[in-house]
């Protein structure tokens, strides 16, 4: 296949990936925005605008989620198209063989991986988390019940005692929490004190306070700044309280290092950054498993319960990924294991049912 026949393809499957991508992207963007002024326009404060910058400061992140869908329809749509305009007809009646004008596809969908976890995985991380501080400061103080399961708790041991701490959102990687609880603890275990205080710090050897209320004794006491001494590293916090998501791509490798030095698993750290670089070639295998549904030829309406087979072919990679990602996170297998495997599957099952349609 000449090169001009073979950069056809790849703007082509590049085009149709864009538009896939900013038509997936506006959906979602308002499906996030109308629930979002839902759940927030009786807060004092609330904008539109303010609704409107946090959803927008969310698309990258949720838009992550969804690159390996992307990359299925569009290599699908980019077949389809081509088949109902024989244009592949007339490629294999030159001489040109499957693996030829796939490879175009493939190159864009491994680019786009690349570009996925280099470009939008840090943007992402940062936005995100900015969204979550907007959105935090909108919530300021409105509510300081802690829901058991809104967030992880974690209990600290010190000199002075025992402290069981929980928030209604944890910031910064970890590090920075919002309408957090402190219960502090006797010998016995019974708790002797409450602090709710509207942020909390994680520095070096305390937690510091900030817009605090404290319970003791049947009393109520509302301080500006209060500190609780911890033994709790940054890393031992983040490792258990930020999540992964959060996280730059080129920041997972320091942050696993870091936690294992101090003996730590950093499981959910290694999946993400496992997952991730296995995700260009995730998108590679659903090119190919794309290739399995859409290559042959067919008149209109003859090629949906294939299109169909192909949609649930992919969603099951996506759900055994999901679920085997669960099992690296919870130490059952390696997390090298737990990324690869379902890639490796699903390419040898695109190639091999290539293999006996096209030289078989």
């Amino acid at each position: 296949m000449g090169w001009t026949l073979g950069r056809y393809f790849f703007f082509r499957y590049v085009t149709i990936t864009i538009w896939f991508f900013i038509g997936l992207l506006a959906l979602v963007f308002l499906i996030d925005f109308t629930e979002l002024s839902g759940r927030t326009t009786g807060l004092p404060g609330f904008t539109y605008g303010t609704a409107f910058a946090i959803s927008g400061l969310r698309m990258p992140m949720i838009m992550l989620q969804t690159v390996p869908f992307v990359g299925l329809f569009s290599a699908m749509a980019t077949l389809v198209s081509l088949n109902r305009r024989y244009e592949l007809v007339i490629a294999r009646s030159a001489g040109v063989s499957a693996w030829q004008f796939l490879l175009p596809c493939c190159t864009g969908a491994l680019l786009f991986g690349v570009l996925s976890v280099g470009v939008i995985n840090p943007i992402a991380a940062y936005a995100f988390s900015w969204s979550e501080k907007i959105e935090t400061q909108l919530r300021s103080g409105k509510s300081n019940t802690v829901s058991a399961d809104a967030e992880p708790w974690i209990r600290q041991k010190t000199s002075s005692g025992d402290t069981i701490i929980g928030a209604r959102a944890i910031l910064n990687q970890g590090l920075e929490m919002a309408d957090a609880a402190f219960f502090v603890l006797n010998a016995q275990g019974d708790i002797v004190e409450r602090k709710d205080a509207a942020h909390a710090y994680l520095r070096d050897g305390y937690w510091e306070l900030q817009d605090v209320k404290v319970f003791r004794d049947g009393n109520i006491q509302s301080v500006a700044t209060d500190r609780i001494p911890t033994d709790l590293k940054p890393e031992f916090v983040q490792e258990r309280l930020a999540r992964p998501e959060t996280i730059p791509f080129y920041d997972l490798p320091g942050k696993i290092e870091v936690a294992r030095s101090f003996g730590l698993k950093a499981n959910a750290f290694a999946m993400q950054f496992d997952s991730l670089v296995a995700l260009p070639f995730l998108l590679v295998a659903m090119t190919l498993i794309a290739a399995t549904v859409s290559m042959r030829f067919a008149r209109m309406g003859q090629s949906a319960t294939m299109i169909l087979g192909g949609v649930l072919a992919g969603f099951l990679l996506y759900v055994v990924t999901v679920l085997v990602k669960a099992f690296g996170v919870a130490g059952f297998v390696p997390t090298v294991v737990a990324a690869w495997v379902p890639v490796v599957v699903a390419m040898f099952f695109g190639v091999t049912f290539l293999l006996y349609k096209e030289d078989g």
